[in-house]
């Protein structure tokens, strides 16, 4: 959907929307020009943007394949996914562990039409998508696609890939964060990625103006603040480290982890 026709009638177009700048960045078609023009703003700043946000994604197949076939997870509960591209939790999860179910979480319009039509589980597990925000977590909770989809009796893998960096401080994403763990049974794992400036403070704040002038938050942490968010969690080794850092596979060996400007790490509710 290259046009600046949205065929939904909720959406506006006008304004530039994360989940599409994002898509934009991945080379996908499900942006407008408000998109594209945020998007060609913060490459302007730091020109590797679109490699970092496949990066990024490939963090996310990572960490999907270490929960699945190393720490036995079935259960994903994935907010803020975005539009869907190749790759997505449930198509990775689900190679592994055909009966694994993925429950999607996101506040998108766009984001809910396109899950619609291609996040389709296959015939032993289950997917679903739930339109709700991260900032309503007791909501989240409470669906009734929640309850349907996870079992809380059996370990579930949170999954906050490039989210948190959305908000600021003042809305505790912190807090967030522990209220949705604290509702997941003992064995559960949390997956994050975020970016920061801690490579180059000053590419990153010329990004952040980009952003914060089309409306969209964006928040930079450091290791320390990415590090936070999992407090109370026993981290998985190698820890919070740059993206290409961890658990790298052979589509990355040898390539110099700080060029990419995100952390990660996957952590374990005892």
């Amino acid at each position: 959907m290259s046009s600046d026709t949205a065929p939904f009638g909720d959406i506006d177009t006008s304004v530039p929307h994360s989940a599409r700048v994002y898509d934009y960045w991945l080379g996908g078609k499900d942006n407008f020009a408000a998109d594209r023009a945020l998007g060609d703003a913060m490459v302007q700043a730091i020109p590797t943007l679109p490699v970092m946000a496949r990066a990024n994604r490939a963090f996310l197949g990572r960490a999907v394949r270490y929960l699945a076939a190393e720490a036995g997870i079935r259960q994903f509960l994935d907010i803020g996914p975005g539009i869907p591209t190749a790759g997505n939790t449930h198509e990775v999860a689900q190679e592994i562990a055909p009966d694994a179910r993925v429950l999607y979480v996101d506040h998108d319009p766009l984001v809910l039409a396109h899950a619609r039509a291609l996040m389709t589980g296959n015939s032993k597990g289950q997917t679903e998508f739930i339109m709700a925000d991260f900032l309503e977590p007791e909501k989240i909770l409470g669906e009734p696609a929640f309850a349907r989809t996870l079992d809380l009796n059996q370990p579930v893998a949170l999954m906050l890939v490039a989210i948190l960096m959305y908000f600021h401080d003042s809305d505790d994403p912190q807090g967030i964060v522990k209220t949705l763990l604290d509702a997941l049974p003992s064995g559960s794992y949390l997956a994050v990625s975020h970016p920061t400036a801690d490579f180059d403070p000053v590419a990153v704040r010329a990004a952040v103006d980009a952003a914060t002038a089309a409306g969209i938050t964006l928040v930079p942490r450091d290791r320390a603040g990415v590090e936070a968010f999992f407090d109370g969690v026993e981290l998985v080794e190698p820890g919070v480290v740059p993206l290409l850092a961890w658990h790298p596979d052979e589509s990355i060996a040898g390539e110099d982890p700080d060029t990419v400007w995100y952390y990660g790490g996957v952590g374990r509710k005892p």
